[in-house]
């Protein structure tokens, strides 16, 4: 059987909604919004204690809040996405595979990573991803502007993820955008991360870039498609209400 762990990258802070904690633990329903998403992890058995990679500053209020529901790793500086994943590669010995998260994501239903995770061991070389199509970038989709952009080939095979600020107007006019769901072979993706570059407007080492490096070598890159309000991220107030109201639609 293939052993999977799952990463949710959970060290970002919450300057965007106005708060003091870091985003993660901004509550949704009175529950840290990262809460709802362990609860899929969990439930869907894919990884019974999933990894949160956390800022050094906020590990002891991500341990007494969450309590003993995860393991942890530290990003001790914020260096962006691909060093994130990079940090928690000790707490993740012995693993096959990795499916990667946001903490900030806190509705992805447990059958959504389920498919993830099938679609994955059904090619265990792969690299196998979620991407979500909205109908326009009006509301209640106006917080996917921000998104990355999934390029794709005449064949319709993925060439690479653009992250918006990179993108060209042309690029900016595509509506499958990457909700950041993947699930990696663990061996390969500790090799491709070093090799990242900060070449990019934010001047971080950017997950997404692993991806060309896949193209680039004839991996297989396999893609099935997820609800924009299953995998809807939270990074303003604006989003935060949203969220709320999608929240509440879902306990109905």
């Amino acid at each position: 059987m293939n052993k999977t762990r799952v990463v949710i990258l959970a060290a970002g802070k919450g300057k965007r909604m106005g708060s003091e904690l870091p985003k993660p633990l901004v509550a949704i329903s009175g529950r840290p919004m990262i809460a709802h998403l362990i609860d899929s992890v969990v439930k869907s058995g894919v990884d019974t204690r999933p990894i949160v990679v956390v800022a050094p500053d906020y590990l002891e209020l991500f341990k007494q809040t969450l309590g003993d529901v995860c393991d942890y790793a530290v990003q001790t500086e914020q260096l962006g996405t691909g060093h994130a994943v990079l940090q928690a590669k000790e707490v993740i010995a012995g693993a096959d595979s990795v499916v990667v998260l946001y903490g900030d994501h806190p509705f992805i239903p447990a059958s959504t990573l389920l498919e993830l995770v099938k679609l994955h061991d059904e090619q265990p070389d792969s690299v196998a991803m979620l991407t979500s199509t909205v109908p326009n970038y009006e509301a209640p989709y106006d917080a996917f502007k921000s998104w990355g952009r999934i390029l794709r080939g005449s064949k319709g095979e993925v060439e690479d993820i653009r992250e918006v600020k990179d993108c060209t107007e042309t690029e900016k006019a595509i509506r499958e955008v990457n909700p950041a769901l993947y699930a990696f072979p663990c061996v390969w993706l500790w090799q491709q991360l070093p090799k990242l570059d900060t070449e990019n407007a934010s001047q971080e080492f950017y997950l997404t870039d692993v991806i060309p490096l896949a193209v680039a070598e004839g991996r297989p890159i396999v893609t099935a498609s997820a609800d924009p309000l299953d995998v809807m991220g939270v990074n303003t107030l604006d989003e935060l209400k949203r969220a709320e109201e999608v929240f509440n639609k879902k306990s109905l």
